[in-house]
């Protein structure tokens, strides 16, 4: 049997497209999960060798059933093992002493369950490790390859219907690595449904050996798939991952991903505003953004996206054109791709000129463009798409109309082929009827999907107008190591305000030039170091958080007003704290303004170092303006970052007050998250609130700052 279509070889490809398959526990009881799996090999059309093993039968199906893999004498490319949890590894076993390259196992009752059974499926991690068969599952669905015809799986959705044609809309195909069986196959029982064309479908299970991220990295380097299709619950294979990630953003494959599991069920506690607002998934879409994933929440979205992608090309920018038989739809139509943020922009007049002539009196053709249902008949609907296809004043087209007829269509599909195939932008088609199968049938035959969802339709075209937009940012810029020992600021466990900046200092951080004031005496000497206006802080390592106990005195202008500061600021934390050890106050001079950011890091469990930009101050919590990426980032990143939030406006000259110094501020951010990097084993978070961001020119200053050390 041929190898998957690569532009090399690849190890999985025998995975994939067996040369024989094995069926470790067939049985001729079709209403069984074994029975299944080998009627579903056969109906699909299996091309390679089938080898049934059970020693309770003599044959199943006309084929010779052997008593075990050992029996067999003739190579094997992949196994199906679905037999009970107990039996698996003595399967494998015997499988590995023959030389079988891969195994597939749908059993289940492995690390799912816990306790022994969890032991199990580490007894199959070392065989894999040990023998260098590759293992899928175990408590997997299987695997699908279209164009090998390899249905390695007992899903009903690859069941064959005698006399049921696939409708195939896309030339390009789609791949789904999916977390959830379940799921997987039914994001390719809806792409299918559309029209979309299929290049592999494969389920993850457990994921003892191979996981989620090196089925991606396969169907990333596989020229037979166009788009990817990834639904995720966590990852594991994080290195394979993050490497498939990359390279996907680099060839400028387009990668849908749905991350389940955002509930506040895998929220933590934590001692920084950065890490309490991140959730469990904010790292997650980190890594999505860094690698310009296309996220979406929604299965019919995700598949709908897909679709657009696998029957388009990239637009150039968001200005949309709507083209519809019904002025209310059309109308519809607009206000969808504007609430995306995208433009519906009115037409030149030389082109409406062009339309009017194609449309009756009563016809619209600024944009939305109402054909109305004469015009359909005179050829107006398909001569607009020509036209609106070769402008260069729309960047997409979104066709609204309906399409419920099982006998009469509004294109004649010999015409509109030839203007599909050689489309220089998205043309959406988009039935505000339920798509009868007749026009679905018609315009896949001149490649055409009919989406049946209008805000779908809508967030497709949006995805691709930001997908289109992506550039891979460059890595972080080479820099010398931080050379300095800051194990000495790490002997304890919780850090001040004032030993997190010594530290931050150590590792060569420009900060305020303040003085910890510990005893009366020694202020006056603070402050004529200092100058006025001031600000005093109170200090413990036991109050993270200042302003919750009266801890801050700020534009102090006078000896007096500090002298009766600093006692209040002792007094005010005796008060709320009374537990808390003061190390004594801070005192420095007071920053001017400027636009007050946070910036900050976390550790997270899978993806490590994550750097942190947002709107900062007392509000942070509030209205968690916040974007995060995986550290390290560079200076050029971390200025993307700063442009996504909502904030943006504030650093660019709102309302005529000074650009900030952006270039100051991306500096900073690319140097904390180098450290958070480099000190990953030992920082567990770190955080400056505010970053104040001076006019251009003008630098930042950092006013607080925390350090939280990894603990274990």
């Amino acid at each position: 049997m041929p190898a998957a279509t690569t532009t090399a070889p690849h190890p999985l490809d025998t995975f994939f497209s067996p040369s024989s398959i094995a069926l470790i526990g067939a049985s001729r009881d079709l209403e069984k999960i074994p029975g299944r799996l080998l009627s579903m090999l056969r109906k699909n059309h299996y091309p390679g060798r089938i080898y049934p093993i059970n020693p309770n039968y003599g044959d199943i199906d006309g084929l010779k059933c052997y008593p075990s893999i050992a029996d067999v004498g003739a190579p094997i490319d992949l196994a199906i093992v679905i037999i009970p949890a107990r039996a698996v590894l003595g399967a494998l076993e015997q499988c590995a002493a023959v030389g079988v390259k891969n195994a597939v196992i749908i059993s289940s009752g492995f690390a799912e369950e816990g306790g022994d059974s969890a032991a199990m499926q580490d007894a199959i991690v070392a065989l894999a490790k040990k023998t260098g068969m590759r293992i899928s599952g175990p408590n997997a669905e299987g695997f699908y390859s279209e164009a090998q015809h390899v249905a390695a799986t007992f899903s009903p959705t690859v069941d064959v219907k005698p006399g049921v044609v696939d409708l195939v809309a896309t030339r390009r195909r789609a791949a789904i690595v999916a977390q959830s069986g379940g799921i997987g196959f039914a994001i390719k029982h809806r792409a299918k449904a559309l029209g979309i064309a299929i290049s592999y479908c494969v389920s993850a299970g457990n994921e003892a050996d191979l996981g989620a991220g090196e089925f991606l990295e396969y169907m990333v380097q596989d020229s037979s798939t166009d788009v990817i299709l990834l639904f995720i619950e966590g990852i594991r294979d994080v290195d394979k991952f993050l490497a498939a990630a990359r390279r996907a953003a680099e060839i400028g494959k387009p990668i849908i991903v749905t991350k389940v599991g955002r509930s506040g069920a895998g929220e933590r506690a934590a001692a920084s505003h950065t890490a309490s607002m991140a959730g469990w998934s904010a790292a997650y879409d980190a890594v999505f953004a860094k690698y310009g994933f296309i996220v979406s929440n929604d299965l019919d979205e995700a598949v709908a996206i897909a679709a657009v992608l696998t029957t388009s090309p990239l637009p150039k920018g968001d200005r949309v054109a709507v083209l519809t038989v019904s002025g209310g739809a059309g109308i519809w139509g607009a206000d969808t791709v504007s609430m995306q943020g995208m433009q519906v922009p009115e037409l030149p007049e030389a082109m409406q000129a062009e339309i009017r002539k194609l449309l009756p009196s009563y016809g619209a053709a600024r944009n939305p463009i109402d054909v109305t249902a004469q015009g359909v008949h005179s050829g107006g609907l398909q001569k607009s798409i020509e036209l609106l296809n070769a402008s260069d004043d729309i960047d997409a087209i979104l066709v609204v109309l309906s399409l419920f007829s099982d006998t009469r269509m509004l294109f004649k599909q010999a015409e509109l082929k030839p203007v599909i195939d050689a489309q220089r932008k998205p043309i959406v088609f988009y039935s505000y009827t339920l798509p009868s199968n007749f026009a679905r049938t018609t315009l896949a035959e001149a490649g055409v999907v009919v989406l049946s969802g209008l805000t779908h339709a809508g967030v497709a075209l949006r995805r691709l107008v930001d997908y289109a937009k992506f550039a891979l940012a460059p890595p972080a810029d080479a820099v010398a190591p931080v050379t300095a020992d800051i194990a000495a600021h790490l002997k304890v466990t919780k850090l001040s305000e004032h030993d997190s900046k010594s530290l931050l200092r150590a590792a060569g951080v420009a900060l305020p030039d303040e003085t910890l004031v510990a005893d009366r005496s020694e202020l006056d000497d603070a402050i004529a170091r200092a100058g006025f206006p001031l600000v005093l802080k109170i200090q413990s390592r036991d109050i993270p958080h200042k302003s919750e106990v009266g801890g801050v005195r700020v534009n102090i202008a006078t000896k007096g007003e500090a002298w009766a500061a600093f006692g209040a600021l002792l007094d005010s934390a005796r008060q709320h704290r009374p537990d808390a050890d003061i190390q004594g106050v801070l005192v420095g001079p007071m920053a001017k303004k400027g636009v007050e950011i946070i910036v900050g890091t976390m550790l997270d469990a899978t993806f490590g170092p994550m750097i942190m930009v947002g709107l900062g101050g007392i509000t942070t919590e509030l209205f968690k303006d916040v974007i995060y990426r995986p550290a390290p980032v560079s200076a050029a990143e971390a200025s993307a970052m700063l442009g996504e939030l909502k904030a943006a406006p504030l650093l660019n000259g709102f309302r005529g007050a000074p650009k900030a110094d952006v270039q100051a501020l991306s500096a900073l951010i690319s140097q904390i998250s180098r450290l958070a990097a480099q000190f990953k084993d030992a920082i567990s978070e770190i955080e400056l609130n505010p970053v104040l961001v001076h006019g251009e020119g003008h630098g930042v200053t950092i006013v607080d700052a925390l350090v939280v050390p990894k603990t274990n």
